[in-house]
C-alpha cells in the first residue's frame, strides 16, 4: 500500500527539521567552546577591567581561608601572572572561614565567566601583605596605628579588612551597567553585580552585629573602622560621597531617618556607582589613576588601567 501524499510531506518534513538540528549541533561542537562572543570594544573595555578586582578577592579570599590561591584551585585562569604578595591563611573561626571560603569559589567562576565572554589579561602582580592593608587603614585614620593592623590575626580583623574590598568592585558594575551596549554584556555584569552586592552586604550585616565591639588593642570600635575607611575612599576617589559606613548621621540613613546603615545607598537607597578612573584612585591607594601602588605595586591590567599607566610614565618624561 503506498503512503498516503500528506503522511509523506509529513514524514518528510520531521526528517528535514531533524537533519537541520543535527547539522547546527555539530556547527556549534566544531566551533568549540573557545569561540567567544564578539562584542563592541567599548564593552570588552568595560568588562575587561572589573577582572583586576575579581583576581584580588579571589586571592584574598582565598588564601585566607584555604591558604592557597588560584595556582592551586585554578592555575589556567591566572595565564601566568605572578603570584601575590604576602597573602596567608587567616586565623578564622569555622563560621568564618565558611563563609569566606565560599566567597573564594565564587570569584573564580566570576574570573571564568568574563574569560569566557573575553579573552581578558593574566593576574596583575597583588601586593596582599599584612603592611599593605595596614598602610589602609593608617591612611583611614591619618595616623599609624600600633601594633600595625594584622588583617590575618583573626576574625574581627579579617572581617574588617574585607570591607575595604568588594564594595569597590560592586560600584565598579554599577558605574560600568548604564554605558555597555550589548545584551550579553548587560547580562554577564547583572550577574557579577548581584554576587558582589551579596558579599558586601553579608560582610556589612556580621560587621553591624559587632559594630559597638573594641577591635583590640586599638580602643576604636568596629563601626569606627568602617567610616573611616569609607571616608578614605571617598577622599581617594575624588567623586564626592559614594561610601557610607555602617553608623551614619541620619541625614544620611534611610529615608534621612535612621543612624543604622546595613546597606549603603543614595538618597533613593540605590546602590552608587564609580568610573574605572575613581576604582583606580582607590585601590592604588594614591588618589590618581596614573600612579600604581597599594595592592597594585605595577598597576593594574587590561586597556583601560594600561592607558593611564601610559599616560603617567609620560607624565613623568
Amino acid at each position: 500500500m503506498k503512503p498516503k501524499p500528506l503522511l509523506m510531506l509529513v514524514v518528510s518534513s520531521s526528517t528535514m527539521i531533524t537533519t537541520v538540528y543535527i547539522l547546527i549541533l555539530i556547527f556549534f561542537l566544531l566551533l568549540g567552546p573557545a569561540t567567544s562572543v564578539v562584542l563592541p570594544k567599548s564593552d570588552q573595555d568595560l568588562i575587561e577591567f572589573p577582572l583586576n578586582l575579581e583576581f584580588l578577592e579571589a586571592e584574598y579570599f582565598l588564601y585566607g581561608a584555604l591558604g592557597c590561591g588560584l595556582d592551586h584551585i585554578q592555575p589556567n585562569l591566572t595565564d601566568g601572572g605572578p603570584p601575590p604578595i604576602g597573602a596567608r591563611k587567616a586565623n578564622l573561626s569555622p563560621l568564618i572561614r565558611d563563609i569566606i571560603t565560599q566567597f573564594g569559589y565564587q570569584e573564580v567562576g566570576h574570573i571564568r565567566a568574563i574569560k569566557s565572554t573575553i579573552p581578558g589579561f593574566s593576574r596583575p602582580l597583588l601586593n596582599l601583605s599584612a603592611q599593605s592593608f595596614a598602610t589602609v587603614i593608617n591612611n583611614a585614620f591619618g595616623k599609624p596605628l600600633y601594633p600595625l593592623f594584622d588583617p590575618y590575626a583573626n576574625d574581627i580583623n579579617y572581617l574588617i579588612s574585607s570591607y575595604i574590598i568588594p564594595y569597590v568592585g560592586l560600584t565598579g558594575y554599577v558605574g560600568a551597567n548604564p554605558n555597555l551596549q550589548s545584551p550579553i554584556a548587560k547580562m554577564l555584569v547583572a550577574g557579577l553585580l548581584g554576587v558582589e552586592a551579596g558579599q558586601d552586604a553579608v560582610l556589612r550585616c556580621l560587621l553591624y552585629e559587632r559594630a559597638t565591639q573594641i577591635v583590640s588593642p586599638y580602643g576604636i570600635t568596629v563601626s569606627d573602622f568602617t567610616n573611616k575607611i569609607s571616608e578614605l575612599r571617598n577622599k581617594l576617589g575624588r567623586a564626592g560621597l559614594k561610601d557610607e559606613g555602617l553608623i551614619v548621621p541620619p541625614y544620611l540613613g534611610a529615608e534621612g531617618k535612621i543612624e543604622g546603615n546595613i546597606l549603603s545607598g543614595d538618597t533613593n537607597s540605590l546602590s552608587y556607582g564609580r568610573t574605572p578612573e575613581e576604582i583606580l584612585r582607590i585601590v592604588y591607594g594614591s588618589g590618581k589613576e596614573q600612579v600604581p601602588g597599594g595592592f597594585y605595586p605595577h598597576g593594574a591590567n587590561g586597556t583601560i588601567a594600561r592607558k593611564y599607566l601610559k599616560l603617567g610614565r609620560n607624565l613623568q618624561e
